[in-house]
């Protein structure tokens, strides 16, 4: 297939998984075709079967912001004419959504097939402002197949937007093959030279990720034994962050490492990962590191039960219980044969239930699926339901 991806291209997990799902597409065969106004992460090596397709935004003295959704879909429209596009994936629902189906209004009958895949935010924060809630609703009806990356998405966005419509559960993947614990090309030696143990931490340091939680979590435990902390990513949380270890006292053992790009080796120096989130529809960074072999501690919500098998994998706590991850995390830390056998069994779990080769051609037989009730639907595109009744 000639397949076509907008995702936004910073540090965030719908950017990561959109890139990651356009790399292993290419390695099928497909022809791939990204969209977007920056090269995507993760999409830094070259492949004669990626191809990228910058959005140029039209700057004018009457624009108090630049029109980026309608030049978005000017390109979209331009790029399906051109190639021949059969799929039109966009990743996030506002503007990437609205933007496809401005797209297919200008392409007419010969428009590619519109797949929007829900990652969290754009449902359970963007999408609900009052002033993008019809139309976030409208994107999501209008596409001609939604995916969710977690059942507790699927669910948020039934009960949110009332979409009488199929939304299909396909969860985020990792390529366990570069995810994988191994002993060469380790860094460990380096952040903590006299054994420490190390906990980690992967995120864009917006606010609901917590990263304050982050510290106090690890200061606890380094008032027990020697540790080190990894906080791998940034964001508008890092000048705070930076401030409160300071009150901490624990500044000399947190290494702020800022965007990386590769991730699997900074995860190859840990020993746990932490992640105290308010929210996660999925958690990608706690799937990367339970395929690293790290048991991971997080917040039991959203869709991180469906990631992390609390006890077995790692351990689930509610949201703000420092004291109680700090002592879960010391226990592990402590016990070298429980740490081995949980990150063992975190490994499996990504194994068994999220490597990309389980879960790449379920996408691929749902855009089959999806083109071929197309061709078989009368006019060949979905209408918008109506708003439920009150």
């Amino acid at each position: 297939m000639r397949i076509g991806i907008t995702c936004y291209p910073t540090y965030g997990g719908s950017g990561v998984v959109a890139s990651e799902l356009g790399v292993e597409l290419a390695r099928r065969g497909h022809e791939i075709h990204f969209i977007s106004y920056a090269l995507p992460v993760r999409l830094q090596q070259y492949d004669q079967h990626v191809f990228f397709h910058e959005v140029e935004v039209l700057t004018y003295p009457l624009f108090d912001h630049p029109p980026y959704t309608i030049a978005l879909a000017a390109k979209m429209a331009d790029v399906a004419r051109q190639v021949g596009l059969d799929v039109l994936h966009v990743h996030y629902a506002i503007p990437h959504a609205v933007s496809a189906h401005l797209a297919t209004e200008v392409l007419g009958p010969s428009a590619p097939a519109v797949v929007t895949t829900l990652h969290g935010t754009d449902i359970t924060l963007v999408g609900r402002d009052p002033s993008l809630f019809s139309i976030t609703r409208f994107a999501i009806e209008r596409s001609d197949g939604v995916t969710c990356v977690s059942h507790y998405l699927a669910g948020r966005t039934r009960e949110l937007f009332g979409v009488a419509r199929p939304l299909t559960v396909i969860p985020n993947f990792v390529d366990t093959k570069r995810f994988a614990r191994r002993e060469e090309g380790s860094p460990r030696a380096f952040f903590a030279p006299r054994g420490e143990r190390v906990l980690v931490h992967l995120s864009n340091f917006r606010p609901l990720k917590r990263i304050p939680d982050v510290l106090q979590v690890f200061a606890a435990v380094r008032r027990r034994l020697p540790a080190k902390l990894l906080l791998v990513g940034d964001g508008v949380e890092r000048p705070a962050a930076t401030s409160l270890a300071q009150e901490l006292g624990v500044a000399g053992d947190v290494l702020f490492l800022s965007r990386q790009e590769d991730v699997p080796r900074l995860l190859l120096a840990g020993d746990v990962f932490l992640l105290p989130s308010e929210e996660e529809s999925f958690g990608l960074a706690a799937l990367e590191a339970q395929s690293c072999g790290l048991p991971v501690i997080a917040t039991r919500v959203g869709g991180l039960p469906e990631v992390v098998a609390d006890g077995e994998t790692g351990y689930l706590f509610p949201v703000g219980s420092v004291q109680a991850m700090a002592e879960a995390a010391v226990a592990l830390l402590q016990d070298a044969e429980r740490l081995q056998k949980m990150g063992e069994a975190a490994r499996r779990r990504a194994l068994v239930h999220f490597d990309a080769s389980l879960i790449v051609p379920r996408y691929e037989a749902f855009y089959a699926a999806v083109l071929a009730e197309r061709r078989a639907t009368p006019g060949g595109r979905p209408t918008a339901q109506p708003p439920p009744s009150a």
